[in-house]
């Protein structure tokens, strides 16, 4: 019996953590109301949880491995509950972030811990129920992350989103101090912390440089940072190939079907999950809905996913994975191609359809991806491979996120400056030289001037489709280079199913 607390602790906490990537999107524009956030305090809101999510996921896995899994998984957990606690605190856009970074920390503890965890407690045909169930538990906190952030922030406040983590981290950490067994591997080496820190400087210089470029105008320190940014991967790939036990093996990728699986996870997360912040603010401060307006609106998506994503797992071990990246990601790319032209006068209703065809491609792509991330090596080394595989997507949120929003930025603030003086229009007070945080905040829609409103309108429609337009064609190239690179002969026969991770983002 005691290894299946083993299993509520670790769904606990892996829901509570995943939980925050989706449920804070819906959130945005009741945080940017109440601390008077900037459009870039906006993408930190999320990128400051994935990149601390992204860069420390290989380290606390080594770590938990050598010092034991259970007590990794407990500081995690104690990490994220208190970080929690900050954020819904948080009186100021800056504290916010800082408290989300520090969520991220101990988001990566309980991740990288958790399928390690059940891994030891369970074996034999226990160990695929509960894996399977913790899968589950992954595809349940995508799918009603929107819906409960509309609820808890509609009904209570934005604070509650947050909040609400407390009871449930301080469960898991009882359970877990209670029930679960400690766990090591006597073979583990030490942690990579060159690695570590070359890795998470150089993505945080890269996602900085990407937000601050615009307002910045892109001038020395921007191009500076961008620079350390390239410097420091390279460093960091240097280090990665000399060091006795690196926390990133590039090893692996001398198989094409890792690279594929690598480029997959990129660019499933950067063209589509980091799309729903853009998404959310025209929902809500375009169209007007609320927060659980909005989130309502998002399920197709994510409930299209959530039901395809077990049957595609099945398909894929059986029929290969290669067609289903492939043919996933091209529906996502179909998908967002669909999206593009919103206009005035658009309702949610124009996105329905790309919804649709972009959460089947997510359904069809998750299965695939898990597969041929741990099936082309062999097992001993399957826990490097799901780690590198969910790095690349935490990186993918976060650049995508920090891309979009330079070109986002720029489109809008072009078009809105260009058509207000073609109309003659008086520039508010308070818009110079935040211009998109204008348009996007819904600043127009609070003049009453229904020119303006117009121009806001096309200037943000003008910001969404281009954007749109860019990230389907990312999907549909990388579609592409996953029918290239993932081959059938790379995978090992005896490699485990990834079917239960299919939901995860």
């Amino acid at each position: 019996m005691a290894k299946w607390w083993t299993l509520v602790a670790v769904c606990v906490a892996t829901f509570m953590l995943l939980l925050d990537i989706t449920v804070v999107n819906v959130a945005l524009p009741y945080i940017e109301r109440d601390l008077g956030s900037s459009f870039e305090d906006l993408q930190w809101v999320v990128d400051a949880y994935t990149l601390t999510l992204a860069a420390f996921l290989l380290t606390a896995g080594s770590v938990g491995d050598r010092i034991g899994r259970r007590s990794v998984f407990l500081v995690g957990l104690a990490v994220f509950t208190a970080a929690s606690a900050l954020c819904g605190l948080a009186g100021s856009p800056l504290m916010l972030n800082l408290a989300r970074g520090l969520q991220g920390v101990g988001g990566s503890m309980m991740f990288a811990t958790s399928l390690a965890l059940l891994a030891s407690a369970y074996s034999g045909r226990d160990r695929g129920t509960a894996i399977g169930i913790w899968g589950a538990t992954i595809g349940g906190a995508v799918a009603v992350g929107p819906l409960i952030g509309g609820v808890l922030t509609e009904w209570i406040g934005w604070q509650a989103i947050f909040y609400v983590n407390l009871p449930i981290g301080i469960y898991a950490i009882a359970v877990t101090m209670r029930r679960v067994a400690e766990s090591r591997d006597p073979q583990a080496s030490g942690a990579d912390w060159l690695g570590t820190v070359t890795f998470s400087a150089a993505l945080f210089l890269l996602v900085y440089g990407l937000i601050r470029g615009n307002a910045e105008n892109w001038g020395g320190a921007i191009v500076a940072c961008l620079v350390a940014a390239g410097l420091l991967l390279v460093a960091f790939v240097v280090a990665e190939r000399r060091v006795a036990h690196p926390m990133f093996d590039l090893t692996l990728f001398r198989k094409p079907s890792f690279g594929g699986a690598s480029i997959a996870a990129f660019v499933l997360s950067g063209s589509m999950f980091a799309m729903f912040l853009y998404l959310t603010l025209w929902v809500q401060n375009i169209l007007g809905y609320s927060a659980l307006e909005a989130g309502l609106r998002f399920l197709p998506i994510t409930l299209v996913s959530f039901v395809i994503a077990p049957a595609s797992g099945k398909l894929a071990e059986t029929l290969g994975v290669r067609w289903f990246l492939a043919g996933g990601l091209a529906a996502v790319g179909i998908g967002l191609l669909l999206m593009h032209g919103v206009a005035p006068g658009d309702d949610w209703t124009a996105l329905l359809a790309g919804f649709l065809v972009a959460g089947a491609g997510i359904g069809l792509t998750n299965p695939a991806l898990a597969t041929a991330a741990i099936g082309v090596v062999e097992p001993r080394r399957s826990g490097m491979a799901s780690g590198i595989n969910s790095t690349f997507r935490q990186v993918g949120v976060a650049t995508g996120i920090a891309v979009w929003g330079a070109i986002f930025q720029h489109v809008v603030s072009s078009r809105f400056l260009q058509e207000a003086a073609a109309a003659h229009l008086q520039r508010p007070p308070g818009v110079s030289g935040r211009v998109a945080d204008f348009v996007s905040f819904g600043g127009a829609q609070k003049t009453g001037n229904a020119t303006l409103i117009r121009v806001a309108e096309r200037s943000f429609d003008a910001g969404l489709n281009h954007i749109l337009m860019i990230a389907a064609v990312v999907a549909l190239v990388g579609a592409a280079l996953c029918a290239l690179l993932v081959r059938p002969a790379d995978f090992v026969a005896h490699a485990p199913a990834a079917a239960p991770v299919a939901a995860e983002v």
